[in-house]
């Protein structure tokens, strides 16, 4: 669980980095051969790449990593790219402007020729969660500046994280966030039917919650007091301990009213491009009164197959009615049990 809560926990790492924008003149090739069982192979042994920019030009020999990353990104001479020095990630940015006079018609971004030098310092914001930082650092690949963490998340080992190696994290995220390299932007995490959880899971939510790093909790239920999971004799309000309850901000919310309804229908209706009739959003919205919403909800596809089978393109009045004659909402079916209740078996 605290992996989850961790992960939905954004920071925003801040560092100036060396990079490398630039036109593509020309890409060379040199390989090295090797003795093999069959005879002799070969392999890349570095890339000399001539890249320009509109102040100036310049050479680069380049490792065979960076020559794989060009390959996958489809780069050849007359591109614009953007190479990370730290990293060795390369982007095509497109193709250069001096070339879209080619053809008449084609499917190719065209960008301006990049100003400035060929290398640059640049501001890089990169959004990683915590639990990435947890995970590349539970098998260190360099140092403890931000930097050599961003780099190690592309390099993902498979190993145990640690309840020890977290809080080492959150120390050096903390650390990060007093010297204004990093912001926290809290995360938002969603708990539906919250009251299935058991007393043992509201004690773990309750301290980790505690947390400056925790993100924003919604709670969501329809039960009012209930046995809290995993007591014998434990009641409480919506099935929640009374004292993370004390902790919680509790949203007032209404019952809808026919016009409501009516209006979530249409809306429904419309965005799965359903076509119905003011006489049958009507009687959906009676239907919602009388049963509940989503049951009125539920009877649109029926409705709406009834109609094609009566050669119709738009859900009627008619059709909502012999779909009504067809199903049965929860409360009518309840009724039913309890006054047939000899005739089922139990």
């Amino acid at each position: 669980m605290k992996e989850r809560l961790a992960s939905l926990r954004l920071s925003k790492l801040k560092a100036l980095q060396e990079v490398i924008i630039s036109f593509v003149c020309s890409m060379a090739l040199h390989k090295t051969y090797f003795d093999t069982d069959t005879g002799y192979g070969k392999t890349v042994s570095h890339v000399i790449i001539t890249l320009r920019t509109a102040k100036g030009s310049k050479q680069l020999k380049l490792d065979p990593s960076i020559y794989e990353a060009l390959q996958k990104e489809k780069v050849e001479v007359g591109d614009v790219i953007y190479i990370e020095a730290t990293s060795g990630a390369v982007k095509r940015q497109g193709r250069s402007d001096a070339y879209a006079t080619e053809f008449d018609l084609e499917a190719e971004e065209y960008v301006p020729l990049p100003k400035g030098e060929v290398h640059k310092k640049k501001e890089v914001v990169q959004d990683v969660t915590l639990h990435d930082l947890d995970a590349a650092n539970a098998k260190p690949q360099g140092g403890q500046d931000v930097l050599s963490m961003m780099g190690q998340l592309l390099k993902p080992k498979k190993t145990e994280i640690t309840d020890k190696l977290r809080q080492e994290i959150n120390k050096i995220v903390d650390k990060y966030i007093d010297q204004g390299v990093a912001e926290l932007v809290p995360g938002v995490l969603f708990i539906d039917e919250v009251h299935m959880l058991d007393i043992e899971t509201f004690t773990y939510l309750h301290r980790a919650l505690e947390s400056a790093l925790a993100p924003i909790v919604i709670f969501a239920t329809n039960r009012g007091r209930c046995l809290i999971r995993g007591t014998d004799d434990v009641y409480s309000p919506h099935g929640i301990p009374l004292d993370l309850l004390d902790r919680l901000l509790i949203i007032r919310t209404m019952p809808y009213n026919r016009s409501d309804m009516e209006q979530i229908l249409k809306l429904r209706a419309n965005t799965e491009g359903l076509e119905i009739d003011p006489d049958a959003i009507s009687a959906l919205g009676g239907i919602g009164t009388k049963a509940t919403l989503r049951y009125a909800v539920q009877l649109l596809t029926p409705a709406h197959l009834t109609a094609k089978i009566n050669g119709r393109n738009h859900i009627a009045l008619e059709d909502i009615e012999e779909t009504g004659s067809l199903f049965l909402d929860a409360k009518s079916s309840a009724k039913i049990l309890q006054e047939n209740k000899d005739k089922y078996m139990s």
